[in-house]
């Protein structure tokens, strides 16, 4: 079943706190009159009717569901309050199951085990920073250590040599991967889990954080038949994120599409998809090359790292394919001289890129608690003058709801520069500072973009502040 399916709607929400959901195990689904209907899992037991219509006052009608299901209406509509930094945990038959769970419960994408000289510690990544979770007994990490490993198909007696592995996590409503990644330290084995979500039909470009003009400008260069579209941006950024909501857009039963990538996030049905594996000579240009004997239509490249793998997509892209890919530049002019400096020649950047994107994550803060105080000189980077109309600012606090991060959410910001017939001359004859030419032609720049982020409290200068200073 997809995400939204277990969506509730806000006002059924508000009905119950996140503390109320997690202790009695129960999420409101329809209220009629004093009625007050409540999702619980198959195991509930009656006892608890009579304390909860105490506690919120209605008449309580329990609906009962397979458990894993109902766990998935929990998580996904409720995050869950409690804090557990520093809590010690023991290991358990079900050890990797309960971490996991509760990494999935609070919205983590990774998951850190780390060995040091008297503890272990587990720390979750939420909204792009790391968090505290658990304290491990220094005696049991060999054994968690040895569970994860044999669930990844890894070897257990190599303790010398970084090793990567997948785990697949099937219940009765989701499944999922976890990308495995092993790294000898000084005291232990350091493991990395990476959540990754296997379904990319939930993607959509309107909800990632374009403006109404800058997904106009997008949608444009992706109807185009052929050419390239880049995408830039450090790692984490949500650049695959962007590309599969763009593939969901062009996948249809008339359209070929394939993808070579490092690794396989996600899966969208209908798209053909290689895994990456350099170590038998399969890479990013070789795969471009029988891509190219395969029909397409549109060919998705993980990322562009060398100027063989430029080459072969800038020749894809003029015998009429549209091509699409990463880059890892700071800002949507830098790939085009990121590309001139790795040997392609400007004319034929000019002649294939439909358009340049960058884009940056940035954590949103949480509506709850931030909290508004005026603006001064001194919060902004040395040399940045206070925006005309920007009075006041908000900062992050923290408070049950976003888990004491102060954030809750992501959104991505965009720099978007189509390369349009007054742009190529430009590109061609080397000109690499156009900045009064993108100024003209009102392109927003991240920067500007992340200012607009602050004049409407969606996010905080501290959050941005390294996009002020560039």
């Amino acid at each position: 079943m997809k995400e939204t399916a277990y969506q509730i709607e806000p006002h059924l929400l508000q009905l119950i706190s996140s503390e109320q959901a997690f202790h009695y195990k129960v999420v409101p689904i329809a209220k009629e009159g004093k009625d007050l209907t409540l999702l619980t899992s198959e195991d509930a037991p009656d006892a608890i009717i009579g304390e909860l219509e105490i506690v919120l006052d209605h008449k309580i009608i329990l609906e009962r569901i397979a458990t894993e299901a109902f766990h998935r209406y929990l998580s996904s509509n409720y995050r869950k309050r409690e804090r557990t930094e520093n809590k010690v945990l023991h290991y358990t038959a079900d050890f990797l199951e309960q971490v996991l769970i509760n990494a999935k419960e609070i919205g983590s994408s990774d998951i850190h085990f780390e060995p040091y000289e008297e503890a272990c510690r587990i720390r979750f990544r939420l909204d792009g920073k790391l968090t505290e979770q658990y304290k491990i007994p220094i005696e049991e990490y060999p054994v968690i250590i040895n569970k994860i490993k044999i669930r990844a198909n890894l070897d257990i007696s190599e303790k010398r040599l970084p090793q990567d592995g997948r785990i697949t996590i099937t219940t009765e409503t989701d499944e999922f991967d976890i990308r495995v990644s092993t790294l000898p330290t000084l005291h232990g084995e350091k493991i990395v889990l990476r959540i990754l979500s296997k379904d990319a039909s939930k993607f959509d470009l309107k909800d990632l954080g374009f403006t109404e003009k800058e997904l106009h400008t997008y949608l444009e260069s992706i109807k185009k038949p052929n050419g390239i579209i880049l995408i830039s941006g450090p790692t984490g950024s949500g650049k695959t994120t962007t590309l599969y909501a763009t593939l969901k857009i062009l996948n249809d039963k008339q359209t070929n599409i394939l993808t070579i990538e490092d690794p396989i996030e996600y899966t969208l049905e209908g798209v053909n998809q290689v895994q990456l594996k350099e170590s038998i000579g399969l890479d990013f240009s070789s795969a471009l090359r029988t891509f190219l004997r395969q029909d397409p239509d549109v060919i998705m490249v993980g990322e562009i790292r060398d100027v063989k793998t430029a080459n072969m997509a800038i020749r894809a892209a003029l015998t009429g394919h549209l091509v699409l890919s990463t880059i890892h530049t700071n800002s949507a002019w830098g790939t085009i001289s990121r590309l001139i400096d790795m040997g392609v020649p400007s004319f034929l950047i000019a002649s294939t890129l439909n358009i340049s994107i960058a884009q940056r994550l940035v954590r949103k803060l949480c509506p709850v608690c931030k909290e508004e105080h005026p603006i001064g000189a001194s919060m902004l980077p040395s040399g940045f003058a206070i925006p005309e109309g920007l009075k006041t600012h908000f900062v992050a606090k923290g408070c049950n709801e976003c888990y004491h991060t102060g954030y809750k959410g992501r959104k991505a910001i965009y720099e978007i520069i189509p390369v349009t017939g007054e742009l190529a001359p430009h590109i061609k004859n080397n000109e690499l500072q156009v900045d009064s030419f993108l100024e003209e032609k009102q392109i927003r720049t991240l920067k500007y973009n992340a200012v607009d982020l602050i004049k409407d409290g969606t996010t905080s200068i501290e959050e941005v502040y390294a996009l002020l200073s560039d």
